[in-house]
């Protein structure tokens, strides 16, 4: 029983990841929707506010799955909630790709 559920669990998790990895995001498409973003990430995903993360050369697949996590209310924030929930799977990945794509040296 034990090694089903073991099983079953890390099943899930490939499949997640494989879903997440099926559509790359555009890089160029999710720079030119980034202007938002840029308020609090900075411009070249280097927060200039010491309370928000950089986003600059960050996993691609963190990023979307933590904005999808924002967009659906399973992590919450007041700043990010809000800004999530008007994004697309399709803006997703391509602020992913656009953030992840970036140099984390500035």
């Amino acid at each position: 029983m034990k090694f089903k559920t073991v099983t079953s669990i890390a099943t899930l998790i490939i499949g997640a990841f494989l879903s997440c990895s099926a559509v790359a995001g555009d890089a160029e498409k999710g720079k030119s929707k980034s202007a938002t973003c840029a308020a609090c990430h900075g411009a070249n995903g280097i927060s200039m506010i010491p309370m928000y993360p950089n986003l600059a050369g960050q996993k691609e697949q963190y990023l979307i799955l933590q904005m999808k996590a924002f967009r659906s209310g399973d992590r919450q924030n007041m700043v990010m909630a809000p800004m999530a929930k008007g994004l697309s799977d399709e803006d997703i990945n391509d602020l992913s790709a656009y953030y992840a794509g970036l140099n984390p040296g500035g």
